[in-house]
């Protein structure tokens, strides 16, 4: 492995000058952030049945005194308050355990059990969660589940905590907005592998931890790399204001589709005047467009569920909590809280929009928006985890699409042609790497970067324009207030100097797989259909699903795989019989008569149909190059 370097003198001074600009006197964060301790896991490692380490806060013990030189202090600072682990009392009746896992997981006591409010991301990690709540306010069944929405870090480790036989005998409810299962499912599967591979570039999981290597996400630490797990909802929530009781404890929800998800909600605890607020309001400024990947979220709509939380809420709550870091306490605290979140999301669409309409590309708002002074010290606010630059360059993709209206970027050359021509235009690799050394001592990395990712893209194997890159990448790194910035530049560092790291957390787990719908499995194998391989193939398949007496003919034709569930003429070249809860099988690649038989699908017709259906499906690379062509 690769030996990190020191921070040039230009990223120390950087970061040097954060200290003075920032209200590190303001130590509210810190009271908050170990309020209400019961108790530690010690040591804090958590390993799966085969003996790997699947999560290990105590890798973030150096986590201690003033920033080095090598990591922005305001991320240090995020980074040594989102680093405390441990059973906290939020209130009466409800308990956290944070520094588990990416996400908090909540214990909501009831009458006769405790409710678990989002089960971190794997089993390993929520059973070890449940163990330590367990240890210190006793051994108190599982009696409810809730999802506050559909990212895989507030469900992943379900099974950890309970099991599809209780919650199929009724013995434990399961709660999560509408959607919930189709956007879970859909996000991990459909543009998965892409999205896993850039995920573990944004949170750093395979990185050493260390002052030069990675110290947190801002969300919370990292992911963890155990057993992904799914349980679906049995009781959906719908509209805002419905009221469920789940063993004694009543609770309000506030849908609030479209905002750091697809399908999320709040959820008001009358009895406790506790307000969990899941994602939407946490300690730093959330994501539009997460680097991993995803639909461009809303940030007006986000904003007006903001000010509606207030309405709702605001006159009587007395704590605040979530999906990720400290509560907040105390009603005045908590109010000028969610206002500042608000106007943070409002902020930045209302302006975005104004410089939008004033001409300005993405890029060039993002260099040009300033934030108010009130949001540019309040802690909460700052770009630990989202960024003020790719959230504004996000809000311009969101209504403006890629296309910048330049003629000139309709139809640029891709990268590899691209950098071609701008090494021969800069006289050579060597001479371009020689411009692009005097840049890095000059401390102008973005100009590095630039030219260097040139020099690597036209010739790989440029061992010097590999190195310099990586140490430009290393230097951005130390200096990013934003977690998962310094988590990618480390991460294309490491993987310059040391090779790709893979995925270091799977998603696309079996039980994810398990619940595709029928119309969601067709498209996540016609997404998989290699085009040019499938042009020639003509075949038809009807699938026929016995328990809930439906049918579907697919097609394969003209290199794609299209399906209806409307009645049609004749006999389909293959017939499959069997259930919706066996016909996911199909996605792991049973094609033979018997490799289906097992798992419970009867072939009828030609059988090789589908073994040539598989013959031209293309799963995707985990492994696909980022910062090498």
């Amino acid at each position: 492995m690769s030996t990190p370097k020191p921070a040039t003198p230009a990223i120390v001074a950087q970061n040097s000058a954060l200290l003075r600009t920032l209200p590190f006197s303001d130590t509210q964060d810190f009271d908050d952030a170990a309020r209400g301790l019961v108790a530690r896991r010690t040591p804090s490692a958590v390993t799966a049945d085969d003996g790997r380490v699947v999560w290990d806060d105590d890798t973030y013990a150096f986590l201690q005194g003033e920033a080095p030189d090598t990591v922005n202090p305001s991320l240090w600072r995020q980074s040594r308050l989102v680093a405390e682990q441990g059973l906290f009392e939020v209130t009466e009746g409800i308990y956290q355990v944070r520094g588990f896992d990416l996400s908090n997981v909540t214990f909501i006591e009831g009458t006769t059990g405790v409710i678990v409010l989002d089960p971190l991301i794997s089993t390993e990690t929520a059973a070890a969660a449940l163990a330590l709540y367990r240890e210190h306010r006793g051994d108190r069944p599982v009696t409810g589940i809730i999802y506050t929405h559909s990212h895989v870090d507030h469900f992943g480790g379900v099974k950890g905590v309970t099991t599809q036989e209780d919650v199929d005998a009724g013995r434990v409810t399961v709660l999560a907005p509408e959607g919930f299962t189709e956007h879970a499912v859909a996000e991990n599967v459909y543009a998965g592998t892409a999205m896993g591979r850039r995920a573990g570039y944004m949170y750093g999981a395979a990185l050493a931890r260390g002052p030069q290597g990675q110290v947190g996400a801002g969300l919370g630490q990292t992911t963890s790399t155990g057993t992904v797990t799914l349980i679906p909802p049995t009781l959906s929530v719908t509209t805002t204001g419905q009221e469920e009781t789940v063993d004694g404890v009543r609770m309000v929800f506030q849908m609030a589709p479209d905002t750091e998800a697809p399908s999320e909600m709040l959820i008001w605890l009358p009895d406790r005047r506790a307000l969990c607020a899941a994602e939407d309001a946490t300690h730093t400024l959330h994501n539009l467009l997460t680097l991993r990947g995803a639909v461009v979220r809303d940030p007006h709509v986000w904003s007006h569920y903001l000010t509606e939380a207030i309405d709702l809420f605001g006159r009587d709550v007395e704590v605040v909590f979530a999906s990720h870091h400290w509560p907040t306490w105390g009603n005045e605290r908590i109010v000028e809280y969610l206002s500042l979140q608000r106007d943070l999301y409002a902020y930045l669409h209302d302006q975005t929009l104004r410089m939008l309409n004033q001409g300005y590309t993405g890029p060039e708002i993002a260099e040009r928006i300033t934030l108010p002074p009130a949001l540019e010290n309040a802690w909460h606010a700052r770009g630990y985890y989202g960024s003020v630059s790719h959230n504004v360059k996000a809000i311009y993709q969101r209504y403006m699409g890629w296309f910048d209206g330049n003629p000139a970027h309709l139809w640029e050359h891709p990268p590899v042609e691209k950098a071609k021509r701008y090494v021969a235009l800069g006289g050579g690799a060597d001479a371009v790497v020689t411009t692009a050394r005097a840049a890095f001592d000059a401390g102008d990395f973005r100009w590095v970067a630039e030219l260097l990712n040139h020099v690597v893209f036209a010739e790989p194997d440029h061992a010097a324009a590999k190195e310099l890159l990586a140490d430009t990448y290393e230097q951005l790194g130390y200096g990013a207030e934003n977690g998962t910035w310094r988590s990618v530049y480390l991460s294309g560092a490491t993987e310059l100097r040391d090779g790709p790291f893979g995925t270091p957390t799977q998603t696309a787990a079996p039980d994810i797989i398990g619940n595709l719908t029928p119309t969601m499995l067709f498209d996540a194998l016609a997404i998989q259909v290699d085009g040019p391989r499938a042009w020639d193939e003509k075949a038809t398949i009807d699938v026929v699903l016995t328990d809930t007496d439906e049918r579907y003919r697919l097609w394969l034709r003209n290199g794609t795989l299209t399906y209806s569930s409307a009645p049609q003429r004749g006999d389909a070249d293959a017939t499959l019989t069997t259930t919706s809860t066996a016909l996911p099988a199909l996605a792991t690649g049973a094609a033979t008569p018997e490799e289906l038989a097992a798992v419970g699908i009867e072939v009828a017709g030609d059988a090789g149909v589908l073994a040539r259906l598989t013959a031209v499906l293309d799963p995707g690379d985990p492994d696909v190059a980022i910062v090498t062509p």
